[in-house]
Order: structure tokens, then C-alpha cells, then sequence
């Protein structure tokens, strides 16, 4: 066991308005299976990239291990797989490396062929195993779930509960609940550690939240009194020190020692109702700084004049000699949520390209009502890039309600000046997501939506589907997801 400090780090692009990272300080003990969480640009993968050296910085890190860093970038993906494996770490040993991939469910015949040949699934578990060949290092394990189906995920979660020593950021509630005993929260205003997994944390977290909710309901209700009480306390204190003045008519002396003393106590009481009126803000401003702002998204879809919208009667899509699925007959219904289920090349992309109007072959009966438009999110945002602006005007949405989704996913105002291509991974696929709540669409198709997506925005998403109950289809990863949304379960 050894110690991870981090002391009074401070961090922030050169350019940037905001550092990232300001005066924070923790350590992180290298024994630890640690979950890593936070909004999406908070920061998550610049604190790995700090750990590894490659930004300065001010303030100090300190470790007396190597920090290993996963993805690894495969430079020569046409190479076989042991020979990635020996660019990765040259001093492996095979039986060991064996050892892993049976713990993942992977055939030792991968080894022997091309590493581009290989599934994502494969090329994930491969990558994985050649990290934990590393001992004597502290694994950094960025988003490993992105392109694992749901039964692989389950697989590699189980394989990284057997082990420890690494910090693991991921989105996935159920992954990270299995495998992970402490976490590592970027909040808003500072980062913490709690031991524990997800839901523990996110319980605390609400409970905090909860806490200093009423607390500050109650602290505003104390100053609107203070306030009050104030005023009258001077207000009568004024009026005192007039009577002082006496009145010509009257020809009387009024006692201004006796007058002068009341008003002095008057003043006095209204300077500690001030004072405590003070106090009280004070203490308010302690309060929410990490409550995190999740208001209710809003969804633009219009009902479709018929129930039926999509059915598949023994549909078989085949590309050559390759089948992608066969004998498929399922029906999305208006008001529908249907999750598709399948293994990656089971052929739920291919199903989706068909009911979007691509020009797909295909045998049996397929029915797609007239007319019937259709939002759809697709897994690739590699091809988003400049303003948000000019994006909502080419994809003829309206702007004020688009940016005030994206605002409600936490994007910041900095955020719509910038090009979408220095985006983060988890922005780009919000982008897509807040343009399709603004399209005015019968049926939604969502094609791996939330991956890159922070867990905050997840259950904002979540909230969205189920109190708006709209038609979507929809193919997700993410277990804790589809149990909670899901209406029918289509599996291939």
C-alpha cells in the first residue's frame, strides 16, 4: 500500500476563463478500486492526463508508483494481436497474458489474428488484460464500457472487482456499483472522497443536498425576518430621536437624555439584528454551492395519427455472405419505449437504417407508416464542428429552446461560443440529444445515446422519457437505463 498526494493542485488551459482544478487537495490510496464521477467537463480526463505528467501545474502531486493510462493508442492495427500486445508492454509473459483474456472470456486465438479483425468488445478485454499485466502501477481507466455490449459489461466488471489499484471513470451506475469501494467526485465547487460504491455515494449526496436545501429555505425565511425587524427597530428609533426636537406649539421640554437613551438602545437592537441578518447570509453562502443544477428537460414530439408506427414480420438483413439478423418481427406502437437488445454485429444498427429510409436489402415484411417522421441520435458525433448557432439554423430548430436544453445538461455560457469539434465526448452526444428534443418528430431512434454521458444527465434524460412518455426506439448499454425506461425489450 502507498499514498497518492495531491496538494493544493491548481490547473487551467491556457486561455481558458476558469481554472479546472483551484487549490484542491486529497489523497488517494493506491490499494483503493476507485470510481471516478462528475459532469461532463469537469475535468475527469485532464486530472488523468495530470497524474500522468503531461501538463504543467501548480501545486504538487506525489506518488511513489507508475501511473499506466488505458486506452492504449494502437498504431498498427492490421499487426496480430500479440505483437500489439509486445508494442504495449515488451516484457509480457504469455501464460499470463492468457491467464487475463480466459478471466474475460476471450479464445487465446485472437492472439493470432489481425487486431483489426477483432470486435470492439475483443479489442477492449484485449487492452484491458495487457493493462493489468503492468504491476507495480497505478491503472487510469478512461470510459472502458463505451463499446461493450451489456452482457460484456457485466463480464469486465466482474473482472476489475477481482482487482485493485486503479481509478475508473465511467457513467454506467450498475458497472461502477459492482466493481468499484470508494469514489472520486469532481463536484462543482470542490473534489471529494467517500468510501463506498456509486449508490452509497449518490445517496449521501442527495441527502446533503436535501439538508442544505431546507436549511437554506430556512436561513432565507430568518433573513426576511431579520430584514423586517430591522427596519421597524430603526424606523422607531428615528422617530425617538425626532421627539428630542420638542414642538414650538406646545412650548414643552421633552427629557433628550432620557429620549436619547431609548433611541441609543433602539439603535443598538437594530445593529445586532443587522449583525445577525449578516450572519445569516453568511451561512447561506455556505450553502448549495455543490448542488447540481438538473431542471427538466423538455421534448418536442407530436403524436402520429395512427397507433402502429413500425412492424417487422420475419426480417432477415444480409450484406453478401454475412447475416446481420434473420426472422426479426417485432412492432413499435405510439407511446412505446422499446429497448433493443443484442450482442454488437447482431444487427441493431442495420434494423435502425431501415426503419430511417436507408436503402438496406432485406427479406420478409417490412411496414413503416406514411408520412411518419423520424429524430434520430446516431452514435458517431465525429462529424460536429462549428457553432451552435449556425447548427440549430442548419438543422431548422429553434435555437432558444435548443441552448436551453443544453443548458439545463450543463453547459456552461462559455460553452456556445466555442467550435463544437473542442467539444468533450459527453457534450458532443448532448449536442445531438438536445437537437432531437427540439425536432418535431412522431418517433424518436436513439442509437447508443449516452455514451460519454455523465450519470447526473442520465437521470435527467431518464426523467424526460418517463413524465413525457414519448415513442422511442432505442439501442442502450446501459442496465440501469433500460430497467428504469424500457416499456418492451426486443432482443436479437
Amino acid at each position: 500500500m502507498s499514498l497518492i498526494n495531491v496538494m493544493h493542485l491548481t490547473f487551467g488551459y491556457d486561455g481558458s476563463y476558469d481554472n479546472i482544478f483551484e487549490n484542491v487537495s486529497f489523497q488517494i490510496d493506491t490499494d483503493w478500486k476507485l470510481g471516478f464521477t462528475g459532469r461532463n467537463g469537469r475535468g475527469k480526463t485532464t486530472f488523468l492526463n495530470l497524474l500522468l505528467g503531461k501538463y504543467e501545474y501548480n501545486g504538487t502531486i506525489s506518488a511513489s508508483v507508475n501511473f499506466e493510462y488505458f486506452p492504449f493508442k494502437v498504431t498498427n492495427p492490421e499487426d496480430n494481436t500479440i505483437e500489439i500486445i509486445e508494442n504495449i508492454y515488451p516484457d509480457y509473459v504469455l501464460w499470463q497474458v492468457m491467464r487475463e483474456l480466459s478471466l474475460l472470456q476471450v479464445s487465446e486465438d485472437v492472439l493470432y489474428r489481425p487486431f483489426h479483425t477483432l470486435s470492439n468488445g475483443e479489442q477492449t478485454k484485449v487492452l484491458l488484460a495487457t493493462l493489468f499485466l503492468k504491476e507495480n502501477s497505478f491503472l487510469l481507466i478512461d470510459e472502458p464500457t463505451n463499446h461493450l455490449d451489456m452482457n460484456a459489461r457485466k463480464l469486465v466488471s466482474d473482472y476489475l472487482r477481482s482487482k485493485r489499484g486503479y481509478i475508473l471513470v465511467s457513467h454506467d451506475r450498475a458497472f461502477l456499483d459492482n466493481c468499484v469501494d470508494h469514489i472520486l467526485s469532481i463536484n462543482k465547487t470542490n473534489i471529494e472522497i467517500q468510501k463506498g460504491n456509486f449508490s452509497s455515494w449518490w445517496e449521501n449526496k442527495t441527502m446533503q443536498d436535501n439538508f442544505e436545501l431546507a436549511e437554506n429555505e430556512k436561513l432565507q425565511r430568518d433573513i426576511e425576518r431579520l430584514s423586517s425587524a430591522a427596519k421597524r427597530t430603526s424606523d422607531w428609533s428615528d422617530k425617538v430621536e425626532k421627539t428630542k426636537l420638542g414642538t414650538r406649539d406646545s412650548g414643552l421640554r421633552p427629557d433628550t437624555g432620557y429620549i436619547g437613551h431609548k433611541s441609543a438602545k433602539m439603535m443598538k437592537r437594530a445593529k445586532s439584528i443587522e449583525a445577525r441578518q449578516q450572519a445569516a447570509i453568511e451561512n447561506k453562502s455556505k450553502l448549495l454551492h455543490n448542488i447540481e443544477s438538473s431542471e427538466r428537460l423538455k421534448i418536442s414530439q407530436v403524436n402520429f395519427h395512427a397507433d402502429r408506427l413500425v412492424e417487422f414480420e420475419n426480417v432477415s438483413i444480409v450484406y453478401g455472405e454475412k447475416v446481420a439478423c434473420e426472422s426479426v418481427s417485432f412492432s413499435i406502437e405510439q407511446g412505446d419505449r422499446v429497448a433493443l437488445y443484442g450482442k454488437n454485429g447482431s444487427g441493431k444498427s442495420s434494423l435502425i437504417k431501415l426503419i430511417c429510409g436507408e436503402n438496406i436489402n432485406y427479406t420478409g415484411t417490412f411496414r413503416k407508416a406514411s408520412q411518419l417522421k423520424i429524430s434520430y441520435v446516431s452514435q458517431d458525433t465525429s462529424h460536429l464542428r462549428g457553432n451552435l448557432t449556425d447548427y440549430a439554423r442548419d438543422n431548422d430548430i429553434d435555437e432558444s429552446i435548443f441552448k436551453a436544453n443544453l443548458r439545463k445538461l450543463d453547459f456552461s455560457r462559455v460553452q456556445f461560443e466555442k467550435d463544437m469539434s473542442d467539444f468533450s465526448g459527453g457534450q458532443k452526444k448532448k449536442v445531438l440529444i438536445a437537437r432531437s428534443l427540439c425536432e418535431k418528430a412522431h418517433l424518436h431512434i436513439w442509437d447508443e445515446p449516452l455514451n460519454f454521458i455523465d450519470v447526473i444527465s442520465r437521470m435527467q434524460i431518464e426523467e424526460l422519457l418517463l413524465e413525457f412518455s414519448p415513442t422511442i426506439l432505442f439501442v442502450e448499454h446501459d442496465s440501469e437505463f433500460c430497467k428504469n425506461i424500457a416499456t418492451k425489450i426486443f432482443e436479437l
